[in-house]
């Protein structure tokens, strides 16, 4: 009996010893929490930002992590189900206790996960162009903003392409009807009527394009140039860049900036029909500089394929990374408070051979690049800002918006700062 309920001690004390050893393995960690889409209709965009942010923690694992520290990603997949993000983002935080997360694409997605970082002061780098409108303490934006993308977008076809009639056709959320919003009112301050501007929404994952191509090529044969301006977001885009090949719109006739279409989106898809169209971004892959080069290589070697494309969100997660390793370091800590207050003014490399320097709104600074389609689904850039451009948050083209500025500095530490009236809150 003293001989078992020796045993029984010894094990006690292994099997303690074992949970103590694995909770220190696990102090000994720190934790990133990667929040992509991996299966449904936005899969095809998000599944290269999971891999992304892989790749970035390993590169840093090799420079030793942070702090001291190893960096740990924790996975998981919210399946394109805009509700189910919200409950994926409580148990990162909460249950596997990341410090930060890299993650979201569409702005549903975003909108559902904003209250839960904010309730639970955590930290959410959202990587892609959005409709602006907001300004969170806890979110830092890297991708554009309207005026970082679509504003210019606009301009370059007024003015290269003499563009004088409006497609702005998107896929029916938050994102391109806000979007849409201002480019209708900026285009009414440009003098453009609205008889000659033709809005159109499609549901996600819309495959049947026949009718809408067919649309909007009656709507450019009023003898005004026309031009398609693009929000359409995820997998439908394969179908409906299709459907313009199969009716022969050719981009000399109606050309279309797309806003969310990049090098990741083409690799499925046959762009010889499609080569001259465009598309408005921060970061083409075939843009020519060490960076970028450097970017590359490791990247493919990486992911063991020569031919693995980059994109413009994926830029947007090295720099928000990057940037939040430099906050942390700057911190001392990976507390979230401190680390929102390093963030701002942390200034790192873009892959354009610039600099992106985060600003007191939470937003970057970023150049705008509108590029054609190549027949090999790269992109040519016949069209780039001198420099960086600073972020708008809120739409000087909308009522209720052009009074509001977003400044996280203390004292005014509010991100809807109402110019004209002098208090934080000015949007309803």
């Amino acid at each position: 009996m003293k001989r078992l309920l020796s045993k029984l001690a010894v094990s006690a004390v292994v099997a303690g010893s074992l949970a103590a050893s694995i909770a220190a393995k696990a102090e000994d960690t720190i934790k990133i929490g990667i929040l992509h889409s991996l299966s449904g209709t936005m899969a095809i965009s998000e599944t290269t930002l999971k891999d992304t942010m892989l790749y970035l923690i390993d590169e840093q694992n090799k420079k030793g992590g942070v702090l001291g520290k190893k960096l740990e990603a924790v996975v998981v997949d919210p399946a394109s189900n805009w509700p189910l993000f919200a409950e994926k983002a409580r148990e990162l935080i909460t249950k596997d206790k990341v410090v930060a997360t890299f993650g979201c694409w569409t702005s549903v997605s975003r909108k559902s996960v904003l209250p839960v970082f904010e309730e639970l002061n955590s930290i959410l780098f959202y990587p892609v162009q959005y409709e602006g409108e907001e300004s969170s303490k806890n979110i830092f934006y890297t991708g554009a903003a309207p005026n970082q993308q679509a504003i210019p977008a606009v301009d370059y076809l007024m003015e290269n392409e003499k563009v004088q009639r409006w497609v702005l056709a998107g896929t029916d959320y938050v994102y391109p009807r806000t979007t849409n919003k201002i480019l209708e009112a900026y285009l009414k301050s440009k003098g453009v009527k609205a008889e000659d501007i033709m809005i159109n929404y499609t549901p996600f994952g819309h495959s049947d394009w026949q009718t809408i191509v067919a649309d909007i090529k009656k709507f450019g044969s009023a003898g005004k140039k026309t031009a398609v301006v693009s929000t359409i977001n995820g997998d439908a885009n394969v179908p409906f860049y299709k459907e313009l090949g199969n009716q022969g719109v050719k981009a000399t006739d109606i050309p279309v900036v797309a806003f969310s279409v990049g090098e990741e989106e083409l690799a499925g898809i046959d762009t010889k029909p499609l080569v001259g169209h465009l598309a408005a971004w921060n970061y083409f892959e075939s843009v020519d500089v060490p960076e970028n080069k450097e970017f590359i290589a490791k990247w493919q070697a990486y992911t063991k394929n020569p031919k693995r494309t980059t994109n413009d969100p994926m830029e947007a997660h090295v720099i928000g990374f990057n940037m939040w390793v430099k906050a942390v370091e700057k911190a001392g800590t990976t507390d979230a408070s401190k680390v929102i207050d390093a963030m701002i003014g942390v200034a790192v490399p873009n892959l354009t051979g610039g600099i992106s320097t985060m600003m007191p709104n939470h937003h970057i600074t970023k150049p705008v690049l509108i590029g054609e389609i190549k027949a090999d689904g790269q992109f040519n850039t016949v069209w780039q800002t001198p420099g960086t451009v600073v972020a708008n948050e809120w739409s000087p083209y909308l009522e209720g918006s052009k009074d509001l500025i977003a400044d996280w500095r203390a004292p005014l530490s509010c991100g809807n700062f109402n110019v004209k009236t002098g208090k934080c809150g000015g949007k309803s």
